[in-house]
């Protein structure tokens, strides 16, 4: 009698599921929604409803038409897709952009390589690169925040991010004091008007320019936290990824302080957070080992300030993360794990 099967790993059981992962990423990202929502409104929840929708409408009528296979848009991961699509875009995006953004998030990124788990870039961070370079005036056309209980008829208005606006004045010779303490003269709708890059406490909360989902470090870190103490996400990306964030603009700006701003502002504003718990830990497209997940979130912290400081785009999140997806592949050669029963050499 055969008692034993054998069998190819994993070996080792537990209760997660995609579903439950994905639903547990969704759960984490609710903090971050309710603040998008809060400074711009409707716009928000259009752009998050439209983002999803499509996404998985295209899921499902690929896998119904074209690959004829199971249909797996209940699993979740088509909409963390749309939500994460919606997190990179500003409020004001018109529909039709966003729908093209997420046939190319799910058709091009995630399906046409065989769907969930085989997909090489993170799905959500191709759909929002390929929209930046289509149509980059709508992408960099930011609205500016318009709290919900203190709301006025300002929706139509937009301004810069924090990050864009330092880098250009940066470019005109001033110096990153002067443009803290005196702001930019802009002209909008033919009047000039001051701009003035938010304190950092208005950074944390959110009450700023920029894409849906990066606007409030504090609502992303609850989500997180949420995530880290679940065991959806380990720590080795995120602690290396903002580690050498700190490290690399703490450098440049203990160096000289008049060109190079302090890390503070660079953990807070920009894409940072958002990338660094919800797009750069995406189990698929990034390395299986500790040590690689190590050099992964090295590498793209070390990308994304070159990109940051001396790119032409103020933002370098994206393509970081990007870049170290395509590297993936070669940091899981080079750092295999021991195999179970290899001898060990004294």
């Amino acid at each position: 009698m055969n008692l034993l099967t054998v069998s190819g790993s994993p070996h080792i059981h537990g209760d997660n599921s995609i579903k439950k992962i994905m639903y547990g990423v969704v759960f984490a990202m609710i903090p971050a929604i309710l603040i998008s929502v809060y400074f711009f409104g409707l716009d928000a929840v259009k752009v998050l409803l439209i983002s999803v929708i499509a996404c998985m409408f295209f899921e499902w009528a690929i896998q119904k038409f074209l690959i004829k296979g199971p249909l797996t848009i209940n699993d979740g991961s088509a909409l963390v897709t749309g939500i994460l699509l919606a997190f990179n875009v500003p409020g004001n995006l018109p529909v039709w952009i966003i729908i093209i953004g997420a046939f190319v998030s799910i058709g091009i990124a995630k399906m046409s390589f065989g769907g969930l788990g085989k997909n090489p870039f993170n799905p959500a961070l191709v759909g929002r690169v390929f929209l930046l370079i289509s149509f980059p005036v709508q992408m960099t056309s930011w609205p500016k925040p318009n709290p919900l209980f203190a709301r006025k008829v300002l929706d139509a208005i937009t301004g810069p991010t924090p990050l864009g606006n330092l880098k250009e004045e940066l470019k005109g010779g001033r110096t990153v004091q002067d443009i803290l303490e005196h702001g930019t003269k802009m002209i909008v709708d033919g009047k000039e008007v001051l701009y003035q890059i938010p304190d950092y406490a208005q950074e944390l909360l959110g009450n700023m320019g920029g894409s849906l989902g990066e606007i409030s470090a504090v609502a992303l870190i609850i989500g997180a936290i949420y995530m880290l103490c679940r065991k959806i996400i380990t720590w080795q990306i995120p602690v290396a990824y903002l580690g050498s964030v700190i490290v690399f603009t703490g450098i440049l700006w203990i160096i000289d302080p008049n060109i190079y701003i302090n890390p503070l502002f660079h953990l807070v504003t920009g894409g940072l957070i958002l990338g660094v718990f919800f797009m750069a830990t995406d189990m698929v497209s990034t390395p299986m080992s500790s040590k690689g997940q190590l050099i992964f979130g090295l590498g793209c912290g070390v990308i994304t300030v070159i990109i940051r400081v001396w790119g032409a785009y103020p933002e370098g999140v994206s393509f970081a993360i990007l870049i170290m997806n395509a590297f993936a592949p070669l940091i899981n050669k080079g750092f295999k794990p021991k195999r179970f029963g290899e001898t060990l050499k004294i």
